[in-house]
């Protein structure tokens, strides 16, 4: 309460007086500009992001697009991969290497189309915040 009461009169005896306004005006100006300045490096940013989230998108679809065109056009019996020894747990992974790399490409191309779509919906509510700032 005590802090309250100080605070108040703190406020109440400040008294802002404007002795010279071209001074006044050429402050605030150059603080509009500055705050304009920031403004338009916010939306230049936001720029910058979608176009990189666009450039990600396209690059893992077609990346995803080659890697499904090759295990698909690989012969079925033949694996992908072969390590050469005896260790069952290796030569599993040999014989369901097609599998393997199916759903892992799978797997990661679904996790990057997620990705992309919550970065792309991070900055729409980045561009309606901006906007209600104005």
């Amino acid at each position: 309460m005590n802090k309250d009461k100080a605070l108040e009169e703190l406020f109440l005896a400040q008294k802002p007086h404007f002795d010279d306004n071209d001074a006044f005006m050429a402050s605030l100006t150059k603080r509009l500009d500055a705050v304009e300045f920031i403004k338009q490096h916010q939306e230049a940013a936001l720029h910058r992001y979608k176009m990189a989230m666009v450039v990600a998108f396209v690059a893992g679809i077609i990346g995803g697009a080659v890697g499904m065109v090759y295990l698909l056009s690989t012969p079925a019996q033949v694996p992908l991969f072969t390590f050469r020894t005896h260790l069952v747990l290796l030569q599993w992974f040999s014989e369901n290497s097609r599998i393997i790399v199916a759903t892992t490409l799978s797997l990661l191309m679904s996790l990057g189309i997620i990705s992309i779509a919550a970065n792309v919906k991070d900055i729409m509510d980045m561009r309606v915040r901006m906007q209600a700032e104005r």
